[in-house]
């Protein structure tokens, strides 16, 4: 199917993308939703990462595909139930009028990337806007053991291919991580991550809120990449131990071959139907 994906800019809705393509999909437009305020980076969201949302309009350069969005207001969380029905004024209304505004100029777009781990919380929001609009959601990460899909992301950033993943750290909120794993990428914070994970049960994926990423590099950016020129720390709230960075990037061209393409998918690996407990059943 063609398909557009939403993108916050971070790891999990970039490597869906990676996922879709590799299931024989079609991206064809990317949708994102940021703050009204341009200057702000961080709203009181319980579903879209803003944070980094300067660099997401990069993104229409380095795929060559349009890029939709709309402004979001702060505390637009109006409706927090777990199971969501449209409720005026909700952030999930401005989602709705996002994709209602792709399927009118993309009529041929059957299917949304969403970048989902853990949270039934979006799951059930995204569900009910593509079920609005008659559209499939495709959540390849959905439920994925977290620890074998940050494994997976590290891999595709250290492979001999060019285009490799590349996502850094923007803002860090656990313990055990601080300013000092700002600007970090995945592999280079990994050893970090599961050390935590192994004493406090931090989520490696950081689905517990632990960390945010922005995403420089990745399989499908065809037209180039962003390249990192310095970093920006912001000020510490006191002793809150949340912490923050902004990339300063440049667009680097880059044509990405479609052998070189084709390389990323092969290596990408195919996630099992079942786990062992349900394939033994079976």
């Amino acid at each position: 199917m063609k398909f557009v994906a939403l993108i916050s800019g971070g790891k999990d809705s970039c490597f869906n993308i990676v996922h879709c393509l590799k299931q024989g999909h079609e991206l064809v437009a990317l949708a994102n939703l940021h703050p009204i305020d341009k200057t702000q980076q961080e709203l009181d969201s319980f579903m879209f990462q803003t944070v980094g949302h300067d660099i997401v309009p990069y993104y229409a350069k380095c795929t060559g595909l349009p890029l939709f969005r709309k402004e979001i207001h702060p505390f637009g969380s109006k409706n927090v139930e777990l199971n969501y029905t449209p409720t005026v004024s909700d952030e999930i209304e401005d989602l709705y009028d996002l994709l209602s505004r792709v399927v009118r100029e993309k009529p041929d777009v059957k299917a949304v990337s969403v970048g989902a781990i853990l949270s039934s919380y979006q799951r059930t929001r995204v569900e009910d806007v593509c079920a609005r609009l008659e559209l499939v959601v495709l959540s390849y990460l959905w439920q994925r053991d977290q620890l074998e899909l940050m494994q997976e992301m590290c891999q595709a950033s250290q492979t001999d291919i060019p285009g490799n993943f590349e996502a850094r750290l923007i803002k860090v909120a656990a313990v055990g991580l601080d300013r000092s794993s700002l600007g970090k990428t995945l592999p280079e914070v990994f050893p970090t991550l599961m050390k935590l994970h192994n004493m406090y049960d931090v989520h490696i994926c950081g689905e517990g809120g632990e960390f945010e990423t922005m995403v420089l590099d990745a399989p499908f950016f065809f037209k180039g990449h962003l390249k990192l020129l310095s970093k920006e720390d912001s000020p510490s709230n006191g002793n809150d131990g949340v912490y923050n960075t902004r990339l300063n990037v440049e667009f680097e061209e880059r044509e990405l071959s479609k052998q070189d393409f084709q390389a990323h998918l092969n290596a990408l690996p195919q996630p099992r139907l079942l786990n062992n407990k349900w394939q033994e059943l079976y």
